[in-house]
C-alpha cells in the first residue's frame, strides 16, 4: 500500500491557503473566548464601570469620567489567558494507508489538518505545540506563539509514517502527565486498537481539565468496504496478508464497524469530548471548517 508523502506538495499547500480563506472566522469562532478567563482587574480588554467604594483600588479610576460628571467609577476588565493547543499526530504503520477511493492517505489528511489547525492557532497569537506518536511519543514539539513556530511544526510533520503499530491510550496516559497548564488537546488518528484503552487515556485527560477536540480520519474503503472482487487484504502494523472475497464478507464488516464507531461516540460523549469522524475523500478544509463551524 503506498505511504504517505514525506513533504507537502504545491496541491496541498494551495488547500492550505484555500483553509485559511474559507474557514478563518469559523475557527477564530471556535478557538476565541474558549480560554477567555473570567477574572476581573488589570487586562486589555474593557468590560464595565462600577461605582467607586471606600477602599477600592484607585488605580482604576476612570478619570475621564470623573471630568465629565464628577462622580467616581471604576474601570473593569476582563483578564484573557492564551490557548495552547497541543497537536496529537498518529504516525502508526496504519496511517499509511491510502486506497484509490481518496486522494490522500490517512496520514498526508491528518497532516494537513495539523498544518492547517497549526498556523491558524499561531496566527491568533495563542500556543501551538505537536507530538507524534505511535506506540510512544516520537516527536514533541513543544507549544509557541512565535510566528516562525509553524516551521518546526512542519518539519516533524514532514517525518512520515514509521512501521510500528499504536498505542493510543498509553500516550494519552503519558501526555496527561506532561502537561501542566489546562490546554486544548487535538487528537487525530484513526483510532484503530483497544476502545477502552483509548477511552482512558482521553478520561485522564478531561480529569485534568483539558478541552479535547478527537478527529477520526478514516479511508473511505474502510468505511464502505466496497470491493467488487476478491482482494488480498495487506496486513499492516504486524498483521498477516488475507485473501478474501469482501462481498460476502461486507454486512458483517459494517455491523461490527459501525458498533465500534458507537463505542467511541458514546464514550466520548459521556466524557465531553468533541468528537468527529472525517473521510480522507472529503476535502480536509472543507472538513475542518464543516467541524469547527458545528462547534462555534
Amino acid at each position: 500500500m503506498p505511504t504517505a508523502p514525506s513533504a507537502f506538495d504545491p496541491h496541498t499547500l494551495s488547500q492550505l491557503q484555500g483553509l485559511e480563506l474559507r474557514a478563518r472566522y469559523l475557527v477564530d469562532g471556535y478557538l476565541a473566548g474558549r480560554h477567555r478567563a473570567r477574572q476581573h482587574g488589570q487586562s486589555v480588554e474593557f468590560t464595565e464601570h462600577r461605582e467607586y467604594f471606600p477602599g477600592d483600588d484607585l488605580r482604576y479610576v476612570d478619570w475621564k469620567v470623573f471630568g465629565k460628571t464628577d462622580k467616581v467609577y471604576l474601570k473593569r476588565f476582563e483578564a484573557e489567558t492564551d490557548l495552547s493547543c497541543h497537536l496529537l499526530v498518529d504516525i502508526s504503520d496504519s496511517m499509511s494507508y491510502h486506497s484509490a477511493a481518496a486522494p490522500l492517505s490517512k496520514f498526508a489528511y491528518a497532516q494537513c489538518l495539523a498544518a492547517s489547525l497549526g498556523a491558524i492557532v499561531l496566527r491568533q497569537r495563542d500556543r501551538a505545540g505537536l507530538v507524534t506518536f505511535d506506540e510512544d511519543i516520537c516527536q514533541q514539539v513543544p507549544a509557541s506563539s512565535r510566528p516562525a513556530h509553524l516551521q518546526h511544526i512542519l518539519e516533524a510533520l514532514e517525518t512520515g509514517c514509521g512501521k510500528r503499530g499504536s498505542q493510543i491510550g498509553q500516550v494519552l496516559h503519558q501526555l496527561s502527565q506532561q502537561l501542566k497548564r489546562r490546554s486544548l488537546v487535538v487528537l487525530l488518528s484513526d483510532l484503530l486498537g483497544d476502545t477502552e484503552s483509548v477511552l482512558s487515556g482521553l478520561k485522564h485527560l478531561r480529569y485534568q481539565r483539558h478541552e479535547l477536540l478527537v478527529l477520526q480520519v478514516l479511508d473511505p474503503a474502510e468505511l464502505d468496504f466496497a470491493f467488487p472482487r476478491t482482494t488480498l487484504f495487506q496486513g499492516l502494523e504486524a498483521q498477516p496478508h488475507v485473501l478474501a472475497e469482501p462481498r460476502a464478507l461486507r454486512r458483517a464488516y459494517l455491523a461490527v464497524l459501525h458498533e465500534y464507531l458507537a463505542r467511541l461516540q458514546t464514550g466520548c460523549q459521556s466524557l465531553q469530548v468533541e468528537y468527529e469522524v472525517l473521510r480522507t475523500d472529503e476535502p480536509f478544509d472543507v472538513a475542518l471548517s464543516r467541524v469547527l463551524g458545528e462547534r462555534r
